[in-house]
């Protein structure tokens, strides 16, 4: 393979990230064209990487005693694999931005730092040498702080929140990563494989481990993507937390999980009850939220609980159904913020009670965001329904007594993610029009619109023809060998779907021309109906769920932000400021009895530890 071809993901939009930020603000569009060019030669690049196979580069830059620095890249079957979708991703987010930014303040910004993340991504996927890793790990992190804050006023509140969470996350990574150091002498990551046995390889593991799904989003990790949703653009959150943070955490726990370590069946079931606490939590709080991003923001993090617990059965068939749930929530959870921006653009809301009848207005969006619904939602023949099939006979695999437990949890999720976009769906497409849509008259344009078709496309073709990207993608990247792996029959299976939806069609018009027909009053199942417009908003059932018995003190603690953990830690941290205020209070005689008090117990330590 020709090793300039390896530094394309890199090094170039690096450069051009650069040049952006030194050309004139007076050039408004060389931004977003040097932006769609470059992450246009990215895919392209990673394409030819990948079907040239494995490659590896070493340049030694210095060394001192046992420390090594040099740059190492190495490409895996994994690695190529996943560096193909963040180029497509990224030249899909490009070519919407072009249209989505237009007339928006700090383009230069904007698409210098994007240009940075996919450069830091590219990076992160590539780099054998864990010092690099961090490098390019840390310019996706201060890339994503910088791109919320572009959004809106309060964005920056989120975007404090997400650098602060996921830097504080990164310290753990760096920490894991120098007891590895200390435990192999190595920092090439290839060259790598301990066993979890004592206390400090698992503590390691642990600290990687939490680094891992903060980034993908699980719980107790998760509240930076909501936060980050409030204002951040719309182009930003179905680039990064929906898609590219996805992909880099889960490739960093699948790493840690089948090369990096040797897992214990104990580690394996932390994953999966983290990653089944995440699915009916995460869903649970969906279900109540009231705006698209938020909505979307929680179904994602629902998404990342499938992953978990796929790769917590430690089985050939869950890590495989995790690895290819990754990558359909990457496509489908993308384009449902690509929708959301969409919307957004044209009636200036992304709050559902505000929003109804764009289906008739905006046909393209209303079935790209139909189709995503359903493949997040597990609904067959969808790519969604695979994977989650795929995780599921996973968790069947493990032949564990409690294995029905998480069944019965992410089967649950499914459920609640399908009835929570039910409420999407009627309020923000179906229905009566409200006061904030009246005046939209027509879609996005196509620039806008191509890139949803393309990812509703693959959740088609990812779930009818789910052996290509197994076979293509999945299975090498694991190393696991393309055998049957019990799998359901999807193109008769869809036929037979297709069928029956024609078979609906035919019914619903032969009804529509009966001559006498028998009129009732509406039921409207409890929603509340205006009387002048006769429109049902179709979100206050949903809001009754917040009031149950059983609910209700759960429901009234997370909207106090009490089960948010970096509110638990700013708490402490604030604990923490007021004792040292209390004791440094000025006084000479406090700080005399602090000074007795440490040699007293610097004498005890010295004594019992002579």
């Amino acid at each position: 393979m020709d090793l300039n071809l390896l530094f394309v993901p890199v090094f170039l939009p690096l450069a051009v990230g650069i040049v952006i930020f030194i050309i004139p603000r007076v050039v408004r569009v060389l931004p977003a064209l040097l932006s769609l060019l470059t992450t246009a030669a990215v895919f392209a690049a990673a394409l030819l990487i990948f079907l040239k196979g494995s490659a590896d580069f070493h340049f030694p830059l210095f060394e001192i005693g046992k420390f090594t620095l040099s740059f190492d890249l190495l490409v895996t079957p994994l690695s190529s694999f996943i560096l193909i979708f963040v180029g497509g991703f990224g030249f899909l987010i490009s070519l919407y931005s072009l249209f989505y930014m237009m007339g928006k303040a700090r383009l230069k910004e904007y698409y210098g730092f994007f240009l940075f993340a996919l450069a830091g991504s590219s990076g992160v996927l590539m780099a054998d040498h864990f010092i690099i890793f961090l490098i390019s790990w840390e310019i996706v992190t201060a890339s994503l702080y910088f791109l919320i804050t572009l959004g809106d006023p309060e964005a920056k509140v989120g975007a404090t929140k997400t650098f602060a969470m996921l830097g504080g996350v990164d310290g753990c990574l760096l920490l894991g990563i120098g007891i590895l150091w200390y435990l192999s002498n190595s920092f090439t990551i290839s060259n790598i494989n301990i066993p979890v046995e004592g206390w400090l390889s698992g503590l390691a593991f642990i600290l990687m481990m939490v680094a891992a799904i903060t980034k993908a989003g699980a719980m107790p990790f998760h509240s930076w993507i909501p936060a980050a949703s409030e204002g951040a653009p719309a182009p930003v959150m179905a680039f990064l937390p929906a898609a590219i943070d996805k992909l880099l955490g889960i490739y960093l726990l699948v790493k840690i999980t089948t090369t990096i370590f040797t897992l214990t069946s104990a580690m394996g079931l932390v994953l999966m009850i983290i990653g089944a606490v995440t699915i009916v939590a995460a869903v649970m709080v969906a279900m109540v939220k009231q705006n698209l991003g938020s909505i979307f923001s929680y179904l994602t993090i629902c998404q990342v609980g499938y992953m978990l617990l796929g790769i917590g059965t430690m089985t050939p068939i869950g890590i495989a159904g995790a690895l290819f749930h990754m990558l359909n929530c990457a496509v489908y959870t993308c384009c449902l913020f690509l929708c959301t921006g969409a919307v957004e653009k044209k009636a200036q809301s992304t709050e559902v009670g505000e929003l109804g009848g764009l289906a008739r207005v905006m046909p393209i969006t209303f079935t790209a965001c139909l189709i995503a619904a359903l493949a997040i939602s597990g609904v067959p023949p969808l790519n969604g329904f695979v994977s989650k099939w795929m995780v599921y006979q996973g968790v069947i695999k493990t032949g564990t007594s409690y294995s029905f437990i998480f069944l019965i949890a992410a089967m649950f999720g499914s459920a609640l993610t399908l009835a929570s976009f039910i409420k999407v769906i009627y309020s923000v497409f179906l229905g009566p029009k409200s006061d904030q849509t009246l005046s939209v008259k027509k879609g996005v344009g196509f620039g806008m619109q191509f890139p949803m078709i393309i990812l509703s496309l693959l959740c088609l073709v990812f779930g009818i023809y789910y052996l290509f990207p197994l076979n293509a993608f999945i299975l090498p990247g694991l190393g696991v060998a393309a055998e049957p792996l019990g799998l359901w029959s999807a193109v008769p299976a869809t036929g037979l779907i297709v069928i029956g939806l024609v078979a609906g069609l035919i019914i619903y018009l032969l009804g529509k021309y009966k001559k006498s027909a028998r009129v009732v009053g509406a039921f409207i199942g409890g929603e509340e109906l205006n009387r002048k417009t006769g429109r049902i908003i179709g979100t206050h059932f949903y809001d009754t769920i917040k009031s149950m018995p059983l609910l209700k003190n759960i429901y009234s603690s997370q909207g106090k932000g009490h089960l948010d953990l970096y509110s638990w830690i700013g708490k402490l941290g604030l604990s923490f400021t007021g004792f040292l205020k209390w004791v440094h209070n000025g006084l000479l005689s406090w700080y005399l009895s602090w000074s007795l008090l440490g040699i007293v117990i610097l004498a005890v330590i010295f004594i019992l530890f002579q």
